[in-house]
Formats: structure tokens, C-alpha cells, sequence
């Protein structure tokens, strides 16, 4: 296979990427066949998996709004994947030119991309570090550069948690990433749930035989289990709900929300008037949620 010149070094491309599939989903450009190939495979069990993940990163941009409306100007974004289509820090700069992101992934695809992104950008960067070990995120050079100690951070953890099995305890981890943030910082989450969603069990099995073919099994849990991570958080309004119905904003020009236009070969635009029905968007498999630490 003829390596394309955008590949970053070092990456193999016959291996499906969790980071780039998401970016297929969105109708980035970050992906390659091998990648197409496996969402195409997801898509074809749950047609309407990319409007999940476009709603997952909606929410996600009016979240990190909602940050610096309030002052937090400082994020740390674990499991970042690729921070392509509106990112947070294209979201948070555009919002606060002085806001500073840290992206943090395990995937050395996500890292070699996202330091292409991110190349010129001296108010964000990026870690190599696995959520299991946060010791290892709180010590790097990059949070020490660009976390000012003091100031409340907004820490993300955007569908990632689900990556993330029960006998690997993330509720250990985010309260160690908890206690470690200052008074005032908030805690902003999406995670796949078994309640609610549109998906037959038997479109589940199968989107979820995609993903443990490539090696990251998802983990969907029950509202309460989502529920424990905030703990020591004090959830904003409206709560712990479908991604689309956490404070929904009038709809933007579609040049300003890539996500909404498509998702190239995923074909995946969202219906004019679908993704704003009540009826639609309560059966999206997923929660979402902002909590801030007193």
C-alpha cells in the first residue's frame, strides 16, 4: 500500500485507528481506508452512529463555551484522539485567544497526529499517557507548562471512559484527576450508556464486534455507574442527560459546525429538523454531563 505523504511517520496504516474512525464519523480528513473500512462496517450495524458522534462533539464545543464563559481557561483533555473539526483548543482559543489546552492519549496514532495539528500552536500540547496511570498525566512537562497552578482547569473526558473496563477501575483514576484540580474546575463527560439508546441488542453485538476487532472493546455502563464519576463534582444544570438536550444552542451557521454538514463517505449529515426533536434525540446512546469541584 502506497503510504500517503499526510501519514505521520512511524504509524501503521494497516491497523484500524479508534481516533481516526471518530474523525471518519465527523467527515474529517485524518483517516485512512483501513479506518473507512471498519467505521463503514459500524455504520452498516447502526446507521445512525455517526449522528452519535456528532452530537458528541457538539456537546463537547458548547461544554468548553460554557467553561471559558465562566473563567476556566485552562483544559486538560484525556483521551483526547485527534483534535481535528473543532477541537477544543479551535473551540477554547476562539473563545479566549490566551486558553491553553493539553491533550492527552495512549494511542501513539492519536499523539504523532494531534503534534501535527498542533504544530505552531504554542498554547496547547500534548501527552503520550494512558488515563489507568494519572501520575503519570499530572507530572508531565506539558501540564506543568501550560496549567497554571492555581487556576481551575476544565477536564475533559470525552467518550473515553467506555474504552475503559471495570477491572481497570476508572472511577480510581478520575478521582485521582479530581483531587488534583483546583477548587472551581470542572469536570466535562460523555460515556456510552445502556439505557435509552436506539440501539437492538443485536446492532449493539455487532458495533461493538467492530471495535474489539480492532483491539478497544467498548464498555457501556448504566446511568448510576456514569453517575460515580462526578462524584466530588456538583452537576450544572440540566444533569446527567442525552448528549443533544445538554443546553442546546440555536443552530449555527454550518460553516462554523463541520459536523453538520457531513461525514464524507459516512454519509452522515443530520437531517434538517431530525436532530432537533425531542423524540430523536432522547434515544441517543450516550449521557453527558459538566460537574465543577466547590
Amino acid at each position: 500500500m502506497e503510504r500517503p505523504c499526510r501519514a505521520p511517520s512511524g504509524i501503521d496504516l494497516s491497523v484500524p485507528s479508534v481516533s481516526r474512525i471518530y474523525d471518519y464519523y465527523l467527515g474529517g480528513s485524518h483517516n485512512f481506508e483501513v479506518d473507512r473500512e471498519a467505521g463503514r462496517r459500524a455504520i452498516e450495524a447502526f446507521p445512525d452512529m455517526p449522528k452519535i458522534m456528532q452530537a458528541n462533539r457538539a456537546f463537547m464545543r458548547r461544554a468548553v463555551r460554557h467553561a471559558v464563559e465562566r473563567g476556566v481557561t485552562r483544559f486538560l483533555d484525556v483521551g483526547s484522539g485527534i483534535p481535528t473539526f473543532g477541537g477544543v483548543h479551535e473551540t477554547a482559543q476562539a473563545a479566549d485567544p490566551e486558553a491553553r489546552v493539553v491533550y492527552v492519549d495512549h494511542d501513539p496514532v492519536a499523539v504523532a497526529h494531534s503534534r501535527t495539528v498542533l504544530k505552531g500552536n504554542d498554547r496547547a500540547g500534548v501527552v503520550a499517557a494512558d488515563l489507568r496511570s494519572p501520575e503519570a498525566i499530572l507530572r508531565s512537562p506539558e501540564v506543568t507548562r501550560l496549567l497554571t497552578p492555581g487556576r481551575p482547569v476544565a477536564l475533559l473526558l470525552v467518550a473515553v471512559l467506555h474504552f475503559v473496563p471495570d477491572e481497570d477501575d476508572p472511577w480510581a483514576a478520575v478521582a485521582r484527576l479530581r483531587d488534583a484540580l483546583p477548587p472551581g474546575s470542572l469536570l466535562i463527560l460523555t460515556h456510552a450508556a445502556t439505557e435509552g439508546g436506539p440501539m437492538k441488542p443485536e446492532e449493539g453485538e455487532k458495533v461493538a464486534s467492530v471495535y474489539r476487532t480492532i483491539g478497544s472493546p467498548l464498555c457501556t455502563r448504566s446511568r448510576r455507574d456514569v453517575a460515580r464519576f462526578f462524584e466530588g463534582f456538583t452537576l450544572v444544570e440540566p444533569g446527567l442527560v442525552p448528549m443533544p438536550t445538554w443546553r442546546p444552542e440555536p443552530r449555527e451557521d454550518p460553516d462554523a459546525e463541520p459536523e453538520a454538514r457531513g461525514a464524507g463517505e459516512a454519509g452522515a449529515a443530520a437531517e434538517p429538523d431530525r436532530a432537533a426533536d425531542p423524540v430523536f434525540t432522547a434515544g441517543f446512546a450516550g449521557v453527558a454531563g459538566v460537574g465543577r469541584k466547590p
